[in-house]
């Protein structure tokens, strides 16, 4: 009887909804009561207050546009050509007997580096001038003889034939004088060539060959090379699409200033001229060759260094800068945000004529005093209103390019490479 009437008891559909109801109003205190046990409808102040922060300045950082010089630098990648480089041999054969140059000194054209055994050609020496002291004494007896045979002819002692061999055989211990003066120099040369000496002035490099050894004019090391380091030369490439305005500049006679940096393109390292203009197009890169000479009195550019060249193309004047990274890119072109008066920003579309690292010219689109941002660009629109961060007030377009480098970039924060117009 009990166990029938605990059926009916799980059949009942009033007893499920009451329940339900039960749970329902649990989960309603549990997760709808926010915490510090207000109710929910107590947040709609929190919503106004958000709304408020939305509306509130944004801060940015902002710099004046200032009317100013623009200089216009071609960049290209350069090496260090030394102005002439000699690998130092021997002319004659012969054993090295001395050295007298240390590896890496500064040499002067003329200075003695090595010695060649002198003792066979000082003995080739002596026998040419033997040989020859020879022959001039027999040309004399020939000369006696020859004017005895004159004196004889005239008294028709004897015959023509006798007179004419004697000048022969003058004149063939003359041509015999002659060749001997001929290996007498020789020699002399040899001896000299035994005393090896620097062809140009430079630098040496390290010692090829070692006292003791046999050298000889054909050796492809040599004994030591000379790199001439003051002037030196850079040679750097630049694309083709500058040679016009290059070749005009250079056409007009005018100096081309090159700076020289490191790898890292921070470190200036010289300044020099440029020198010459390849005359052909490398077609595989499109690009040209250009030589500048640097003075290189303190010896900062070594041979086949790698090196940034920049080189001023020209100076554009009273334009109007600001710093690159105010330029932001749109759908619609190249753009700012000018702040106003009021403290809001507007759209200001612009058209940049160039940039050179952190500075723009820019050829319309804004005047001298205008501020512009530069910082805090992310998060503006059409008419917000901003205030000035720690650097924005009074801020101004550095001529050194100190101001954060952010860079040409899309609107939505894509960044885009800053170009430079020729």
């Amino acid at each position: 009887m009990q166990r029938g009437v605990h059926r009916a008891w799980w059949r009942h559909w009033w007893i499920w909804l009451l329940l339900l109801c039960v749970l329902g109003g649990a989960a309603y205190f549990v997760f709808a009561k926010p915490e510090g046990g207000k109710p929910a409808g107590s947040q709609q102040g929190g919503g106004k207050a958000g709304a408020n922060a939305m509306n509130r300045p944004q801060p940015v950082v902002a710099a004046a546009a200032k009317s100013g010089d623009m200089n216009l630098y071609l960049n290209g990648l350069g090496t260090v050509v030394p102005l002439n480089t000699v690998t130092v041999k021997t002319h004659v054969d012969g054993e090295l007997s001395a050295v007298m140059f240390r590896e890496g000194q500064m040499v002067k054209q003329g200075d003695l580096l090595a010695q060649i055994d002198p003792r066979p050609y000082q003995v080739q020496l002596a026998q040419a001038q033997g040989t020859m002291a020879r022959d001039q004494a027999l040309l004399k007896n020939a000369q006696a003889d020859l004017a005895r045979y004159r004196t004889l002819f005239e008294q028709d002692s004897i015959a023509k034939q006798q007179l004419d061999t004697q000048e022969s055989l003058v004149r063939q211990y003359e041509g015999a004088i002659k060749a001997d003066q001929a290996q007498v120099d020789s020699a002399k040369l040899q001896l000299t060539y035994s005393r090896i000496t620097a062809p140009i002035g430079g630098r040496l490099g390290l010692r090829q060959v070692d006292v003791g050894n046999i050298v000889h004019a054909g050796d492809v090391n040599g004994i030591v090379v000379i790199t001439q380091l003051q002037p030196v030369t850079v040679v750097f490439t630049l694309p083709e699409d500058n040679i016009s305005a290059i070749m005009k500049k250079v056409h007009a006679n005018e100096k081309l200033v090159v700076d020289a940096y490191d790898r890292a393109g921070k470190v200036k390292l010289a300044t020099g001229m440029l020198l010459t203009v390849d005359n052909q197009i490398d077609t595989t890169t499109g690009t040209v060759k250009l030589k500048a000479q640097f003075a290189n009195e303190d010896s900062s550019l070594f041979p086949n260094q790698f090196v940034n060249a920049r080189m001023l193309l020209d100076v554009t004047r009273d334009t109007i800068l600001i710093p690159s990274a105010a330029v932001l890119r749109g759908t619609q072109g190249t753009f700012v945000y000018v702040v106003k008066d009021d403290k809001s920003v507007t759209v200001r579309p612009v058209k940049v004529a160039s940039t050179e690292g952190q500075t723009a010219s820019i050829e319309s689109g804004i005047s001298a005093g205008e501020m512009v941002v530069t910082d805090g660009t992310d998060k503006l629109r059409e008419g917000a209103k901003v205030e000035f961060g720690e650097r924005g007030a009074g801020a101004a377009v550095p001529a050194d390019g100190q101001q954060q480098k952010r860079g040409m970039r899309h609107r939505d924060g894509e960044a885009a490479p800053a170009t430079s117009s020729s």
